[in-house]
């Protein structure tokens, strides 16, 4: 990770850690990078935004930018990150940035970047941006005359989205009532469209974004709204994206939730039972549920771990030619269609096992049992040292032995605070709680913690 750009993008509070002039700073060199291509046409740069207050500062200043570096700006408005990423694949874009902060508070924003393979931003990409943003690359030239951009208003493309998404489906959705959280997030502006499109009995929620609600209370990171409003009306299935529709969470009929893991299940089976499941293989990542592997041993459908973030995943389903994969938190990669995680692709796959399977998500989701967890974070003084430490090792070592193969232990560094997460998976609670108090207890008398 980059000192700007993370795994995800450039993302802090707006005019605090993510300014209008960075905006325009990055939107400036991304004209002038692409504008050198040997080629006789005018770079092309698609901009979509969620329904943050700050996406429409963020907005201007990266069409300023970029403008102002000879580069036309194609202006998606209001759009879910995975619609970016479509038109700039399919429509021959240089690249396209979406602008949002996820799952995160609406006073947080983001910048994030697509190549024109509609993949996240190549890293040696966001190191030259950074570079340039840290004064120690030379100042790039503004265009003059005829070689400065222009901006143009491009709604049409989220349209032939929401149209590609409506032609995945394979069954009408009649007789069916699904219930759409949107996060007052992108989902706002396209689930319904498609869902209606289809002949579901469509209820949504969270749909009417003020710039200062998107992810309040609602969406996939607080899915207790949609599993409560499952569980007062009789409702077939529900959806909860998140702020900029890249993750989804499925609620089932009964009110309960079916989280990430529990989604791969679901539609690795369909897909293996299909023929569909390319190396009969899904990819995860290090999170993921140990409920998840024995479900997968158990049917054998094999898997891959990567490190947390769905940009690992997808690195690891091109390299393998992989078609699904994803994580706990709801990215959910169908690479057939996406080149990465679609919240509303995602209820079109389980609403398609669905149909075909004739069977509730309740009764396929509880295939898999959920492994209780117990999560510590740990200030540490330094991530390695307690890392290597070999007192921890051992008693990491003695807690594994307890499991007896029935359980995992796990500890990662953050990858922005001084910080180790300690985490135990088992069959009881009291496993897990006894296992990662064990190990910090151990880091206590090693001088670890801060």
């Amino acid at each position: 990770m980059g000192k700007y750009f993370g795994t995800d993008g450039f993302r802090g509070e707006a005019n605090v850690k993510l300014t209008s002039l960075d905006a325009f700073r990055v939107g400036k060199f991304l004209g002038w990078f692409y504008g050198q291509k040997p080629k006789q046409e005018r770079c092309r740069i698609a901009i979509g935004k969620d329904t943050r207050r700050s996406s429409y500062m963020l907005e201007d200043a990266l069409s300023s930018g970029l403008t102002s570096a000879g580069a036309d700006v194609y202006l998606l408005h209001v759009t879910t990150t995975p619609s970016v990423s479509y038109v700039v694949r399919s429509e021959d874009f240089d690249c396209g940035i979406m602008i949002s902060a996820s799952h995160n508070p609406y006073y947080d924003n983001g910048i994030k970047l697509i190549n024109g393979n509609g993949e996240k931003m190549e890293e040696d990409v966001i190191g030259k941006i950074e570079d340039y943003l840290d004064g120690k690359t030379p100042e790039v030239p503004l265009a003059l005359r005829e070689k400065i951009g222009r901006t143009t208003d491009y709604a049409a493309g989220r349209n032939r989205y929401i149209g590609h998404l409506i032609s995945i489906a394979t069954r009408s959705y009649k007789g069916k009532k699904v219930v759409l959280d949107c996060a007052n997030g992108s989902a706002s502006s396209i689930v319904k469209n498609v869902f209606d499109a289809l002949g579901a009995d469509t209820v949504v929620l969270n749909d009417h974004p003020d710039g200062t609600n998107i992810n309040a209370e609602c969406g996939s990171t607080h899915i207790g709204c949609l599993c409560e409003y499952m569980k007062r009306n009789q409702c077939d299935v529900g959806f909860a994206y998140d702020g900029d529709a890249d993750r989804c969470l499925a609620v089932d009929e009964n009110g309960n939730l079916v989280d990430g893991d529990r989604i791969l299940y679901v539609c690795g089976k369909y897909l293996r039972e299909n023929g569909e499941l390319t190396g009969n293989r899904i990819v995860t990542t290090i999170m993921s549920n140990f409920g998840l592997y024995k479900a997968l041993d158990r049917e054998g459908i094999a898997y891959e771990k990567t490190q947390v973030g769905d940009k690992y995943v997808y690195e690891n389903m091109v390299k393998n030619g992989y078609c699904l994969g994803g994580e706990q938190s709801g990215h959910i990669i169908f690479s057939k269609y996406e080149t990465t995680g679609d919240g509303i692709l995602t209820s079109l796959k389980i609403m398609e096992v669905l149909l075909e399977k004739k069977q509730t998500l309740g009764k396929l989701a509880s295939e898999m049992t959920v492994y209780p967890q117990v999560l510590e974070n740990v200030r540490v003084a330094d991530k390695s040292a307690a890392l290597e430490n070999a007192a921890v090792k051992k008693t990491v070592a003695e807690a594994e032995k307890t499991l007896n193969g029935d359980g995992r232990i796990l500890i990662r560094a953050s990858g922005t605070e001084p910080v180790l997460r300690v985490m135990a998976e088992a069959s009881t609670d009291r496993l897990c709680r006894e296992c990662v108090d064990r190990i910090l207890v151990t880091m206590k008398e090693e001088g670890l913690v801060l």
